[in-house]
């Protein structure tokens, strides 16, 4: 089995592969501070509350867009499941051409997603990850990564709406019955979710206009934590696919050995 493990900043998320099909997955908070050890214990645990063995695993993949996590993992991977994991990198066979000022500015995480959208969806398109920050990737008919737009997002937005702004409180992000608010929380739940589905709406917009002919059939897809919540309430998301990360990783790692074998 492989695991593929996404280390973002805000969340690590993993995934276990039997061939092509995802048998499991979590999501647990990204820490600078854990040794390998809290890593490994963490993940015997999560692989025993699934009924898997430690040495099931026989391979493993990993992206990150936090570098100092990279060394724990690798180290608490050939510790605990006497694997040496592939990193996402340079050196490794993506299969997407970068056209990007400087390639080595695009983090791995978007070539992970731009992988597997292009794979599942074709092209042209556009996959607005909704995570710490909401990232809309922008990829051309012939799969080329050519750019894209880099936003707050949306726990962000709300964590310094509440530090910053001295009464107004925490809230839980649902969907309001209505966009017109007569209260508090309301108008934040109604300014976050609807303001950001605007937001997507006008950056999509913008870019195809920006693009011209090379975006005609283009698809918009979305991904990340958030995406069920706001990718609704937009006019242009045409899917929900939370796993491209996880899938992305598997299919680079297909990429890279002999039939995706170890």
């Amino acid at each position: 089995m492989l695991l593929a493990v996404d280390v973002g900043n805000t969340a690590l998320n993993l995934g276990i592969y039997e061939g092509k099909e995802l048998r499991a997955e979590w999501s647990v908070a990204t820490d600078r501070r854990k040794t390998q050890d809290e890593y490994g214990l963490l993940l015997l645990a999560l692989l025993e509350y699934q009924g898997f063995r430690p040495e099931q695993i026989q391979s493993v993949v990993v992206a990150s867009s936090v570098p100092p996590v990279v060394p724990t993992l690798d180290r608490m991977f050939q510790k605990y499941f006497h694997v040496k994991p592939l990193v996402v990198g340079p050196g490794v066979k993506t299969g997407v051409v970068i056209r990007y000022d400087n390639p080595r500015e695009v983090g791995s995480d978007r070539i992970v997603i731009a992988v597997a959208a292009y794979e599942k969806y074709g092209g042209p398109l556009i996959v607005v990850d909704f995570g710490t920050a909401t990232i809309f990737d922008v990829i051309s008919k012939e799969g080329e990564y050519v750019g894209g737009v880099m936003a707050p997002g949306i726990n962000v937005s709300v964590e310094a709406l509440f530090t910053q702004a001295a009464k107004l409180p925490r809230i839980e992000l649902v969907k309001p019955a209505t966009v017109l608010a007569r209260n508090t929380v309301h108008a934040m739940q109604s300014g976050v979710i609807f303001g950001f589905a605007g937001q997507v709406d006008e950056v999509v917009a913008r870019l195809k206009e920006e693009m011209g002919a090379a975006a005609d059939g283009m698809k918009v897809i979305a991904t990340g934590d958030m995406a069920e919540l706001v990718a609704p309430e937009t006019s242009v998301i045409e899917a929900i696919d939370p796993y491209l990360n996880l899938d992305g990783l598997r299919i680079i790692y297909e990429r890279n050995t002999a039939r995706g074998e170890r």
